[in-house]
């Protein structure tokens, strides 16, 4: 396999720094840990490993409540990580504060998605991918049952004519991202998302859905379950998903989530993460088994975990928004892939970028 170095190409590897202290400074360095080792080990937060009384590794995981989660829960549900001598404890938390509590070792793996890790690259943070577990991105654009029957609009209507039928309308972004991925479907059919598109900005998905419901808005576009739901309540009809829209999904869009770990943590644990990672792989290669198995339900009551309340159809459909690897290694050209969708967003910090430093690999079975 061979990589891009030059100056364009996402795979570029930049410099190495190294420190150099003096021979006193590492003198004082070791006369320090020997006398404060058990302190430096409490400080060292997630660099350090707890064993339950039933003789299990804990591990704290950070997810982000969302579709993504199901295979953390899977793998928790079938007894994988018991399997690996793992205990998990799961934490919910958002893009923003997901990496740093990475880097603050309170959670020892997080769930990202490629935005959330790619920004945090940008930022400087030592993060490795270290497994994909979810491909593609399970987006949905719902329009009102109003709008839908002013303009003739099914969930069956062909991509072409739902786009058509949004010039001229009114759409709600409550993220960059998700404004950014309308455009990329409206573009595709001709709709100049700036010029024929009125933007109302919206603090969140939620305020999305009373914007829909009020008629402040005719259309936006969010992550599944959210406009499933929506339409499972009575309140509107999902017209484009990745089926539909190809450039949301696997194929074109790469890595949906991604289990990221601190480098340092990885470098001084690599046989936990190899066993977190392993078991994480076998949750996703068996959800791609066994969603369409209608007599399973392990898939679902997992995914219910991290999705309370959402009906079991509105999941169930949900899940098969994203593609789940039987294998979780990556390679250079779904990097470039991922890397290709995140930058026609615009919504990447400049000068953002992954080299075959930032995800390896090597931990996977």
């Amino acid at each position: 396999m061979t990589y891009d170095n030059s100056a364009t190409s996402p795979f570029r590897r930049g410099p190495r720094l190294r420190a150099r202290p003096g021979r006193s400074r590492r003198l004082l360095a070791l006369a320090s840990a020997a006398v404060l080792g058990p302190a430096l080990l409490t400080a060292c937060g997630g660099n350090s490993t707890t064993t339950t009384s039933d003789g299990l590794t804990q591990i704290t995981v950070g997810g982000g409540g969302s579709i993504f989660d199901t295979p953390l829960q899977v793998a928790d549900a079938n007894g994988y990580f018991r399997k690996q001598g793992l205990k998990m404890k799961f934490v919910t938390l958002t893009a923003a504060t997901g990496p740093s509590a990475l880097q603050s070792g309170s959670v020892q793996f997080f769930d990202s998605s490629p935005t959330g890790f790619v920004s945090a690259l940008a930022k400087k943070l030592p993060q490795v991918a270290v497994s994909s577990d979810g491909l593609g991105n399970p987006l949905g654009l719902i329009v009102s049952k109003k709008f839908a029957k002013a303009h003739g609009l099914t969930a069956k209507t062909p991509a072409a004519q739902v786009a058509k039928a949004l010039a001229d309308s009114t759409g709600g972004a409550s993220s960059a991202n998700t404004k950014a991925e309308a455009g990329i479907f409206l573009d595709k059919y001709g709709v100049d998302p700036d010029k024929k598109v009125k933007w109302v900005s919206l603090p969140s998905p939620a305020a999305d859905k009373a914007a829909l419901n009020t008629g402040q808005i005719d259309w936006f576009v969010t992550s599944e379950p959210i406009p499933l739901q929506i339409q499972a309540e009575g309140d509107g009809i999902v017209v484009a998903d990745p089926v539909k829209v190809p450039e949301w999904g696997a194929e074109e869009a790469g890595y949906g989530q991604l289990v990221v770990a601190q480098k340092s943590y990885a470098g001084q644990h690599p046989d936990i993460v190899k066993k977190f990672a392993t078991a994480v792989q076998q949750a996703t290669a068996y959800m791609n088994t066994h969603l369409k198995d209608s007599d399973d339900t392990t898939v679902l009551k997992a995914a219910q975990k991290s999705l309370t309340g959402v009906p079991d159809a509105v999941v169930q459909s949900s899940l098969q928004q994203v593609e789940w690897p039987t294998d979780g290694s990556m390679d250079a050209a779904g990097w470039k892939k991922t890397m290709t969708f995140l930058d026609s967003l615009g919504t990447l910090p400049k000068g953002a970028e992954v080299t075959t430093d930032d995800w390896t690999n090597k931990y996977l079975p």
